[in-house]
C-alpha cells in the first residue's frame, strides 16, 4: 500500500479504527454506563470527518488499481451520510437512555455501517462495491433487532436478514454475469467494453441483477416488501437512521455503477430505474394512505420518495444527477425533522405511532405542531417548501431528458402522496380533541433537531445553503 493510496482512505480508516476502539472501551469498562458517552463521540467523529471531507483536497483520484475512487460525487454523498448518521445519534439518544435500550454497541454498530457507506459510493470495483455494501448491511441486521427483548424488533431484524440475503444473491450473480462477459470487475473496464458496442444479452442481464440487488437497499418497488415491517418493528431512533444515511448511499451506489460502469448505454439501464421509478412513486404514494401507524407511514413515504429520486437517475444526465443528489440532501433533512417529533410521541411516559394520537395537538404543543406542519408540506411538495424544489428539480431533469411522460406520471403521484401528509395536519388542527400525546417529551437535542429542519425548509429556498452547487460539481464529477 503506497502512501498515496492510504491518504485518499484514511477517513474510512478513521471511523473504522475508532469503532474498534470505542468496542474495546466498552467492553472493559463500565460497558452500559458509558454507552451515552460512546454515542455522543461517535456523532462528534462524524461530524469532523465530514467537515474533513468538505474542506479537503479536491480533484479526482483513485486507489489500489481503480478499486477505490475518491471525486466530487462520493465526498458529497460520504458528507451527507456522515451528517445524517450524527444527527441520527444525537437525536434518538435521550429515547434510547430513557427506555433503557441504549448499549455502548449502537453507535459501534452504526460508526460501522458507515464505514461500509462510504465504502460503497467510493467503490470502483464490483468486489468492492460489495464488500461495502455487506458491512453496512450486516449491521443493519443487528440494529433491526436491537431491542431483544421485543417480538417485533426481532421479527424485523429476521426479516430484514432473510431479504437482505437474497437481494445480496441478486446482486453477486449480477456481479458475476458482468465479469464473464465483460472480463473485469473494474467499472474502468466495463465501460470499455460498453463503448465498444459490445453490451451482450448476457452483460444486459448482469445489469437487471445490479440493478435488482441494489434497489432492494433503498426499498423500490418490487423490492420494498421489507420496509413496513422493518420500520415499524425496529427501535425508533433505528428507524430513522435506516430513513435518511442507507438511503444517500445505496442511492448513490446505484447511481456509480449505471453510470460509472454502464455510463454510455443509458437508453438500457434508463428504462429499468424509470420502471422501477414509477413503480416506487405510485405504490408509496397509494399504499400510505391507509396506514394508521406512523412509522408504517414514513416506510411507505420513503419508498415514495425513493421513487422520485430515481426520476432524476433515469434521466442519465449531469442534470439528472445533480437533481436526484439535491433531492436526496433534502429528504434527509426532512426525516431527521420529522423523526425527531417522532421520538417524542409519548403518553404518560410511553411511545405512542397512532397517526389519530396527534387530534389537536396543536392546541397543547403550538410551536411543534407548527414545525411539523412545516415539514409535512415540505415532504408533499407543497410550495414554497423546499421539498417543492426538490420535486421540482427531479421532474424537470426528467423534461429535459426527453422522459416527459415521467415528469407527468411523477407530478400525479406527488398529488396522491400529498393526502395522508395532509392528513396529520388536519389531525392536529381541525381533529377531534383525543390527547392521545403528550405535550412534553421531547429533549433539548430533538427539539433544536426539529425546529432546524422546519427552518432550513423554509428558509432554503433562497440558495439552499449553496448544496446546489456542491451538487452540480459532485454531478459533474461522475459524469465526465
Amino acid at each position: 500500500m503506497i502512501s498515496g493510496d492510504f491518504n485518499l482512505v484514511l477517513p474510512e480508516v478513521i471511523i473504522a479504527l475508532y469503532a474498534m476502539a470505542a468496542l474495546m472501551f466498552g467492553v472493559y469498562t463500565g460497558k452500559d454506563l458509558v454507552a451515552a458517552k460512546i454515542n455522543t463521540a461517535t456523532a462528534l467523529v462524524f461530524v469532523a470527518v465530514a467537515v474533513w471531507i468538505g474542506f479537503g483536497p479536491g480533484g479526482a483520484h483513485t486507489a489500489f488499481g481503480g478499486l477505490f475512487i475518491n471525486d466530487a460525487f462520493a465526498r458529497f454523498a460520504k458528507v451527507t451520510v456522515l451528517l445524517s448518521g450524527a444527527a441520527v445519534l444525537l437525536v434518538g439518544q435521550e429515547y434510547m437512555v430513557k427506555r433503557d435500550m441504549l448499549r455502548f454497541e449502537y453507535p459501534v454498530l452504526v460508526a460501522l455501517s458507515v464505514v461500509g457507506m462510504m465504502i460503497m459510493v467510493s467503490a470502483g470495483d464490483l468486489m468492492a462495491l460489495y464488500m461495502g455494501l455487506e458491512l453496512q448491511s450486516l449491521a443493519l441486521y443487528v440494529l433491526a433487532s436491537f431491542r431483544r427483548d421485543n417480538e417485533k424488533s426481532t421479527e424485523a431484524g429476521m426479516k430484514y436478514f432473510v431479504l437482505g440475503a437474497l437481494s445480496s444473491g441478486l446482486l453477486l450473480y449480477g456481479a458475476s454475469l458482468t465479469y464473464g462477459f465483460a472480463g473485469t470487475t473494474l467499472f474502468s473496464g466495463i465501460i470499455q467494453t460498453v463503448h465498444a458496442g459490445q453490451m451482450s444479452m448476457g452483460l444486459l442481464f448482469g445489469l437487471v441483477f445490479l440493478i435488482s440487488g441494489m434497489a432492494f437497499k433503498v426499498s423500490a418497488v418490487p423490492f420494498h416488501m421489507w420496509t413496513p415491517d422493518v420500520y415499524e418493528g425496529s427501535p425508533t431512533p433505528v428507524t430513522a437512521f435506516f430513513a435518511t444515511a442507507p438511503k444517500v448511499a445505496a442511492m448513490a451506489m446505484i447511481a456509480r455503477v449505471v453510470v460509472g460502469a454502464f455510463g454510455t448505454a443509458p437508453g438500457d439501464w434508463g428504462q429499468i430505474i424509470a420502471l422501477l421509478s414509477v413503480a416506487s412513486m405510485y405504490l408509496g404514494a397509494v399504499a400510505a394512505i391507509g396506514q394508521k401507524d406512523i412509522k408504517r407511514l414514513m416506510a411507505y413515504s420513503s419508498i415514495s420518495h425513493m421513487g422520485f429520486a430515481m426520476m432524476g437517475l433515469a434521466a442519465g444526465t449531469a442534470g439528472g444527477i445533480k437533481a436526484m443528489l439535491i433531492y436526496m440532501a433534502i429528504y434527509v433533512t426532512m426525516n431527521v425533522g420529522t423523526f425527531a417529533f417522532i421520538l417524542s410521541m409519548e403518553k404518560d411516559g410511553q411511545p405512542v405511532t397512532e397517526i389519530a394520537a396527534l387530534k389537536m395537538y396543536s392546541k397543547r404543543a403550538p410551536l411543534k405542531a407548527l414545525a411539523l406542519l412545516v415539514l409535512m408540506f415540505s415532504l408533499a411538495g407543497v410550495p414554497p417548501m423546499l421539498g417543492f424544489f426538490g420535486k421540482f428539480y427531479v421532474l424537470q431533469a426528467a423534461v429535459d431528458a426527453n422522459m416527459t411522460w415521467l415528469a407527468i406520471l411523477g407530478a400525479v403521484a406527488s398529488v396522491i402522496g400529498a393526502f395522508y401528509y395532509l392528513r396529520i395536519v388536519f389531525y392536529m388542527y381541525f381533529g377531534e380533541d383525543a390527547e392521545g400525546v403528550d405535550a412534553g417529551g421531547m429533549g433539548a437535542v430533538a427539539w433544536t433537531f426539529l425546529m432546524v429542519s422546519a427552518v432550513v425548509m423554509v428558509l432554503g429556498i433562497v440558495n439552499m445553503f449553496g448544496v446546489e452547487a456542491l451538487a452540480q460539481a459532485a454531478a459533474v464529477a461522475l459524469v465526465h
